[in-house]
């Protein structure tokens, strides 16, 4: 890698590393280390291949999903115990106390899913993707994206009912309120 491509790296590693770490924390289960351990391993990869490739983050979250689907076909999954943080603090003027008790408790929501089922959820709730996209990051059909993303929030429910009683801030007056939408 010249200078110049070097440099190019680190710029896009410091303006995008934080919201790839998002999707990489989602991926792995709320697991923060897992997070950072399949982002690294991803940036890893990617720097071999920078001068080759014109959307550098689009590659990266690819390489991400990928990493994770090889990741659920060991036979012994190997997890590590991670450390609890404080939240980040939220700077648009909402509560930040429910909202990162929200953030908490919907990681760990996620974490009791199954790992496709997760996988599935943050793919296309989190990253907003299509669902031929997400069957083409998981090498699945259309349909079984179509299923999963339909039995999953019911899952999500059953394993997580705690989830019901929390709303996000804005939605604490509402009577009758909907079921809570699993978006990050």
């Amino acid at each position: 890698m010249d200078a110049q491509a070097q440099e190019s790296f680190r710029e896009f590693v410091a303006n995008r590393s934080s919201a790839l770490l998002r999707t990489a924390v989602l991926l792995s289960g709320g697991d923060r280390h897992a997070g950072e351990d399949l982002l690294q391993n991803a940036l890893i990869k990617v720097a071999g291949r920078r001068h080759r490739i014109e959307e550098p983050e689009a590659y990266v979250r690819q390489v991400l999903y990928r990493q994770q689907v090889s990741r659920w076909r060991l036979k012994w999954p190997r997890r590590e115990v991670s450390v609890g943080r404080p939240p980040e603090t939220g700077t648009d003027g909402a509560d930040p106390v429910a909202a990162a008790e929200l953030r908490l408790v919907m990681r760990g929501a996620l974490a009791r899913l199954a790992a496709r089922q997760r996988t599935v959820l943050v793919l296309r709730y989190f990253e907003d993707l299509p669902e031929g996209d997400v069957a083409q990051l998981l090498g699945c059909s259309v349909g079984t994206v179509r299923s999963t993303t339909h039995r999953a929030p019911a899952r999500l429910r059953a394993v997580a009912p705690e989830l019901a009683a929390l709303r996000a801030p804005e939605d604490r007056s509402v009577r009758n309120p909907a079921p809570l939408e699993v978006r990050s």
